[in-house]
């Protein structure tokens, strides 16, 4: 079953990641993505505090995307386990 319905949950500034999660039918996925990950997928210059939420929005295509290949290769990390991306995820 394809995951599905991401939710931004929070943006960490001391961690410097975005929190969200993505559904598993009934189960949350817990997720994480580095927000130097977010701004090399833009190529721009790096978005403020406030602007991450819709910079998540705006690349939530990709990010699950490459969530769901992680999933599958079940490739969690932490405790609970999740799914970290980071930018080295989004190159070849």
């Amino acid at each position: 079953m394809p995951l599905t319905a991401s939710r931004f949950i929070a943006y960490d500034q001391d961690r410097g990641i975005v929190q969200f999660s993505l559904q598993d039918g009934t189960r949350e996925i817990a997720c994480a993505i580095s927000t130097s990950a977010m701004d090399d997928l833009e190529r721009g210059p790096r978005a403020r505090p406030s602007e991450r939420e819709a910079q998540f929005t705006r690349l939530s295509e990709r990010i699950e995307a490459c969530v769901e290949r992680k999933y599958q290769a079940t490739e969690f990390e932490g405790t609970p386990p999740g799914i970290v991306l980071r930018s080295i995820d989004f190159r070849g």
